[in-house]
């Protein structure tokens, strides 16, 4: 019987322990998507305790604590820290199965060395043991946390109407090696039928230093704010899409008749007046091709995340607001609109590099085989298939996304792993992620379904773990 969690965890041959060991386990991380906050980076925050560094934002630990029937005050409420890691300690026996279980080991190992299995028992110990580091121990700030973890770059997750003054402070003070870099996230932008919308346009507007009375100033004034971001190092934009959009005008026009139904339905929204599903659609379909060029233009990636139902719990969402455990997977149909979309930007020569998600795995086979419809010799893999997101983001949904892009595209182009994390803690789902895949292409050689030529394999094992995402994103 094996070791739990030992230095050969999810390795199952000896080909795939030596790519793990010798190749994988050496490579810098671009985290090129996560959600950290650009004030604790530029602060360089240090945490007081084990609660306060583990659980504070992490919906994914919030959701299994629910599960488990612990009480909402020491999940998010006011309960004392250490009584909610014991609530965090007495669910970890039960996340047995769940990607949660091996991560919380892994952190405990690699920020801590704490070896223990974590359980109500065990919890005392490991609270004083972990807390005693973070006072004491300078690599368990940010940026001690960056170094130790050979972080070369993170992707942040900014709206067009932020000031960015964080990210100034990080490049102007220079106290990281690792590349802080603002993303392009412009989704209430595009949130035409939400309340908030003509509200979100005055912060917009207020923020750009521009009036914006109609659909040319809002483009204007997006312009303006990615020529910004591009001059802060931003290298990709990101799209959170319950499905993909297109809706044109009646006639089938994509000229100047839909450029005039999306600004009507632009002032529209502005005057408060009610948006239909249809006219949102058309506006947003509009709009993502718009800045799909301005993207191109300045070389970014163009994340496009579906298939998220969001929100669903209304009494919660009242009560917490977004991003706290209550979203789970949408089943669109997505084929044709996406396929619409994709084609659209490439008459109009606006197809930027583009990363495709989805939350549901029936997805997959959709995106594997439109994104080949759609490469192009600007860089190997132009539009690639995201890494498995969110819910898929376990060990059978790695390996799924993976096999699959492997029979449908190019493995050894792909561009790996992200967090998409707001812990500082995530870093060694990198690890679990290479692993796996050290794992699938290490028993494909012994089994002789693929050469047994190391220099092959240490190759790609190297450019999907980190050198494929460096050319990626700097290009």
């Amino acid at each position: 019987m094996k070791k739990f969690m030992d230095k050969d965890f999810l390795l199952t041959t000896e080909t795939s322990q030596w790519l793990f060991h010798e190749v994988a386990a050496s490579q810098p991380i671009f985290d090129y998507h996560c959600h950290l906050n650009p004030k604790e980076i530029a602060e360089n925050r240090r945490f007081s305790n084990l609660a306060e560094i583990w659980l504070g934002g992490d919906h994914y630990k919030w959701r299994a604590m629910r599960s488990n029937g612990i009480p909402e005050t020491y999940i998010t409420g006011t309960a004392e820290p250490y009584d909610k890691f014991l609530a965090w300690a007495k669910t970890i026996p039960y996340l047995i199965g769940n990607p949660l279980y091996h991560w919380t080991h892994l952190e405990l190992q690699r920020y801590f060395n704490i070896s223990e299995v974590l359980n109500e028992a065990s919890a005392p110990a490991i609270w004083q043991e972990a807390n005693r580091q973070l006072a004491t121990n300078p690599s368990l700030s940010v940026y001690g946390i960056f170094s130790t973890f050979k972080v070369y770059a993170v992707g942040t997750t900014d709206d067009p109407a932020d000031t960015l003054e964080w990210h100034n402070a990080i490049k102007k003070e220079k106290h990281t090696e690792t590349k802080v870099l603002p993303s392009f996230r412009p989704d209430k932008a595009l949130a035409v039928q939400t309340p908030s919308f003509t509200s979100y346009i005055e912060t917009l507007s207020s923020t750009a230093g521009t009036a914006i009375r109609d659909l040319k100033d809002l483009l204007q004034v997006l312009s303006k704010r990615i020529a910004y971001f591009n001059d802060l190092g931003c290298r990709a934009s990101d799209h959170a899409l319950e499905y993909p959009p297109f809706a044109v005008s009646e006639n089938g026009s994509t000229g100047s008749e839909w450029e005039a139904e999306a600004g009507r339905i632009f002032k529209k929204a502005l005057s408060g007046e009610p948006i239909s599903s249809q006219e949102a659609e058309l506006y947003r379909t509009f709009l993502l091709v718009c800045l799909a060029g301005e993207y191109r233009k300045y070389g970014w990636a163009m994340q496009l995340h579906v298939a998220s139902i969001r929100n669903n719990n209304t009494t919660m969402f009242n009560t917490l607001g977004p991003d706290t455990g209550f979203d789970a997977v949408h089943d669109h149909q997505i084929a044709e609109k996406l396929a619409k979309l994709l084609d659209l930007m490439q008459q109009r020569g606006a197809l930027p590099k583009t990363i495709l998600y989805s939350l549901n795995p029936k997805d997959y086979y959709v995106l594997g085989t439109l994104m080949g419809c759609f490469q192009g010799d600007e860089i190997p893999g132009k539009i690639q298939l995201g890494s498995a997101w969110w819910f898929c983001d376990h060990k059978d949904g790695m390996e799924e996304q993976m096999k699959l892009l492997g029979n449908l595209g190019l493995l050894p182009r792909f561009i790996g792993m992200l967090t998409d994390s707001r812990s500082f803690l995530s870093y060694p789902r990198h690890e679990y992620f290479r692993r796996i895949l050290c794992n699938i292409i290490g028993t494909w050689a012994e089994d002789g379904e693929i050469p047994n030529d190391r220099e092959l394999l240490q190759r790609i094992v190297a450019d999907i773990s980190f050198w494929n995402a460096e050319r990626y994103f700097s290009t």
